[in-house]
């Protein structure tokens, strides 16, 4: 300074040379601002701090900044301390300086190598904030996501407040001033060493003693001192568990048996049955085939109900296998749980470990029974179950169903149209023709309650006889239709239809109107055939047959009689004979 004084025009400075100095002067001092610098306490001063930097003006800092959780004491006269230069000088005169600022720039420059080395930090939870909480890092804050405080969720925190602990950094972003960071991922390696460590110690078919941590409904979890093995609730007993609850209680202490353990995951599977002896050794001495015993019921599926002969052993009753007569039926319409019921064995398979029961044949066949009681060929009543394109079925005693099919309904008329007559709810009687046990079917008839009309035919008249061709019968008229006339034959139950162009000689009488419904009426059998179940007559043949007749017996055209005198002739004749 004094060689810039001498280089001066006088031995006084002037006002330029002075400012010139001033501003050298703060320049260097405003180099500072910005940066962590050393000073030392000069004074304290109730809750403040007064620390000399080494500038024309001391600072002051809160002692606050200087204490809290996990830092050091408050400072005392003389102690040198970092703090952090916002400014050289305030409005105030005084450097401003903070000691929070400097621990943060210190805690940043030790956190990014802590982060890029992967290392743990030691941090302290001071404040909750909306989705988790904040972490002060010597200085830096982090934030703790809530669902990287722990493993499982944790509904009250408080404890872990204000206590120095490791978190693992898992975003940095200084130009932003974000650090991320987790507790639950210390504590997963943690965990995980320790898991490893007694894992390392157990072999598969040892047997421990853990307890009840947690029960779910496929199984519990057993704490085996410091890891979880799952007792599967197909694990816990021989017999049927339906819920581990059953057996075990949270905070019951068990023997269990390590059945299998995956050193890669950790997992431990674990068995209580397995302590026991195997109730099916030798099952099928103690369960043969066709031999009956008393089980309950201990769970109904949509497939079949599930009986437990024995404690650990159990059957399966097929739905097919519960009912003789009720085939479509959901098996809890049959049975109930824990319903006592004597059942048959059906099959047993030691190695698949199952064993197949049957329900209904403990109980008398129906078709048997039914068979005994009504014998072929014994008239039987029933009320219509239904009724389908092929038949009727009838409910008949000891709850079977019998079927008339369309072909034994009705001797003359065809099924599709008897069939109509009937409606679900009739009772209706019906004979037995079949009974076919095996197949469990019943053929019933209802037409056979009366003779077949074909086989017991008879021609009217006084001396009656066989139906057969050119037999002359007497008709009488159901019903008259447009192409001709619907009759019954006389002394007979049969019925056949007499065509338009059957119906007379010559064909202006040929008119279906001429004939009135319960007129009698003579006509010829054109054809007769039994096994067909066909008969057919005619007036016309009838007529034709006649007058040949009488031309034969009483002349002919050619010997100068009229057809109407010989046809009057043979009329006469005919009626004396019937007198």
């Amino acid at each position: 300074m004094a060689a810039n004084f001498a280089a001066g025009s006088s031995l006084n400075p002037t006002r330029d040379d002075f400012a010139a100095l001033l501003d050298e002067s703060y320049g260097e001092n405003e180099a500072f601002e910005g940066n962590v610098v050393k000073g030392t306490v000069v004074a304290i001063e109730k809750d403040v701090a007064v620390i000399d930097i080494g500038l024309k003006t001391e600072g002051r800092v809160a002692l606050r900044e200087f204490t809290g959780p996990g830092r050091e004491a408050a400072p005392v006269v003389g102690d040198i301390v970092e703090v952090y230069l916002e400014r050289v000088e305030n409005a105030l005169g005084e450097a401003v300086i903070s000691r929070d600022k400097a621990r943060r720039e210190e805690s940043w420059v030790k956190l990014e190598k802590a982060f890029e080395a992967n290392e743990k930090v030691d941090g302290v939870i001071f404040n909750q904030v909306k989705g988790g909480f904040t972490v002060d890092l010597d200085g830096a804050v982090a934030f703790l996501p809530r669902s990287q405080v722990d493993i499982r969720p944790i509904r009250d925190v408080t404890p872990l407040m204000g206590v120095p602990q490791p978190f693992q950094i898992l975003k940095m972003d200084r130009r932003r001033g974000n650090i991320v960071v987790s507790r639950r991922t210390v504590l997963e390696e943690s965990r995980a060493e320790q898991r490893h460590e007694i894992v390392a110690n157990l072999e598969e078919g040892q047997v421990i003693e853990g307890m009840v941590k947690n029960i779910t409904d496929y199984g519990a979890f057993v704490d085996l001192g410091g890891i979880d093995g799952l007792l599967h609730v197909t694990d816990i007993a021989w017999r049927r568990v339906n819920h581990p609850t059953e057996v075990l209680n949270i905070g019951q202490t068990v023997r269990v048996k390590i059945i299998k353990i995956n050193h890669d995951t950790h997992r431990i599977s674990l068995g209580m049955k397995q302590l026991l002896d195997d109730p099916w050794q030798g099952i099928e001495a103690k369960y043969p085939v066709e031999a009956r015993f008393h089980g309950r019921v201990t769970n109904i599926t949509d497939y079949g109900a599930f009986v437990e002969l024995e404690p650990g052993i159990e059957g399966l009753i097929h739905v097919s296998e519960m009912s003789w007569t009720k085939k479509n039926v959901h098996p809890g319409k049959i049975v109930s749980t824990s319903q006592e019921v004597d059942v048959q064995v059906l099959e047993v398979d030691p190695v698949k470990r199952r064993i197949s029961l049957g329900l209904k044949q403990t109980l008398a066949n129906p078709w048997e029974v039914f068979a005994e009681k009504y014998p072929v060929g014994t008239e039987v009543e029933g009320e219509v179950k239904n009724k389908t394109e092929f038949g009727l079925f009838i409910g008949l005693d000891g709850d079977v169903d019998g079927m008339v099919h369309l072909s034994d309904l009705d001797w003359n008329r065809p099924g599709e149209q008897v069939i109509e007559e009937y409606k679900k709810g009739d009772m209706v009687k019906a004979k037995v023709l079949d009974v076919d046990i095996e197949k469990e079917r019943i053929s019933l008839g209802i037409k056979q309650l009366a003779s077949d009309p074909f086989t017991a035919a008879k021609t009217g008249g006084e001396e009656g006889g066989d139906l057969k061709k050119g037999a002359i019968v007497t008709c009488e008229v159901i019903d008259v239709k447009e192409g001709g006339i619907d009759v019954k034959i006389a002394g007979s139950d049969l019925a056949t239809f007499i065509k338009r162009n059957e119906l007379a000689r010559d064909r202006a009488d040929q008119r279906p109107e001429r004939f009135a419904v319960g007129e009698k009426v003579d006509a010829r059998i054109i054809q007769f055939d039994r096994r067909a179940r066909k008969v057919s007559v005619s007036i016309k043949a009838l007529e034709m047959a006649e007058e040949k007749e009488a031309i034969a017996a009483y002349g002919s055209a050619d010997s100068g009689a009229s057809l109407g005198d010989i046809l009057g002739a043979a009329l006469k004749a005919r009626e004396s004979d019937k007198k």
